[in-house]
């Protein structure tokens, strides 16, 4: 089961009120917007830092995550 971490956020109004109408529309709470959002991102977040090289051996042994300059990500525990 996944853990759920509370936190807050501060948003436009006009942000928040669009959030609101669709949460109405599809008869959810604003919460399950937010994580569906926030899901949505992270994964986007995730995706965009994975090294993009093929598969292959290096000359020298090291491994793309290992010499990227930006770290790999995580899934989240």
């Amino acid at each position: 089961m996944m853990r759920i971490r509370r936190t807050t956020i501060s948003a436009s109004e006009d942000s928040l009120g669009t959030l609101e109408a669709e949460a109405r529309r599809r008869s959810v709470s604003v919460a399950a917007i937010l994580r569906e959002a926030v899901d949505e991102k992270a994964e986007s977040l995730r995706a965009a830092r994975r090294p993009r090289v093929g598969v292959a051996r290096s000359s020298d042994g090291l491994a793309a995550a290992e010499v990227t300059a930006e770290p790999v990500a995580d899934e989240p525990s």
